[in-house]
């Protein structure tokens, strides 16, 4: 949900926001973030544990960052997102504020009052400023939505009890049933 707008917002407003308080900054809009529940908690961490494990398991470059993690898309400075997890796999776009560019791949778990935000907002300023993998993990369905964007785009939309198979990682599935 976005908060009353009074002005366009920066990265200025968004790094000195009150202790304590989440927001994420997209188009000079500021959306206020509210604590996640249990469950969203348990897959962010069980997806990066997986994801994490495959990369040093291949002795893969790439890193990954459950939020809160800033990732600054395009580099402007009016749009700042807290992806629930951020693979980069160009290192050149980490600094110590978070990821300078579009991550690889972004995993989005959607919470009861953030569902617009995800499948609609984040879906059009993640495709056009280059992330390569989108997924949006929907545990009140208990589908997870897929979009690669490199190449021929392509949609996929899978039960937790299907594997998905990563775009960015050959070898890599992930059943999402098998995590909770």
């Amino acid at each position: 949900m976005a908060l009353p707008q009074k002005q366009v917002y920066t990265s200025e407003d968004y790094w000195n926001l009150p202790e304590g308080q989440r927001a994420e900054l997209i188009d000079g809009k500021l959306y206020a973030m509210v604590p996640p529940n249990r469950i969203h908690q348990k897959l962010i961490m069980e997806l990066t544990s997986v994801i994490h494990n495959h990369i040093k398991n291949k002795s893969g470059s790439c890193e990954v960052y459950p939020a809160p993690f800033a990732v600054n898309l395009t580099a402007n400075d009016k749009t700042w997102v807290e992806p629930d997890i951020s693979v980069i796999c160009d290192k050149d776009k980490l600094s110590d504020r978070g990821c300078e560019g579009a991550p690889d791949w972004i995993i989005e778990i959607v919470s009861p009052n953030t569902p617009k935000n995800d499948y609609t907002i984040k879906l059009f300023k993640y495709r056009t400023a280059g992330v390569r993998e989108y997924w949006i993990v929907n545990p009140m369905k208990k589908v997870i939505q897929t979009y690669t964007f490199e190449g021929v785009e392509e949609s996929d939309v899978y039960l937790f009890d299907e594997k998905i198979p990563v775009y960015i990682f050959d070898g890599l599935t992930i059943k999402v049933s098998d995590l909770l």
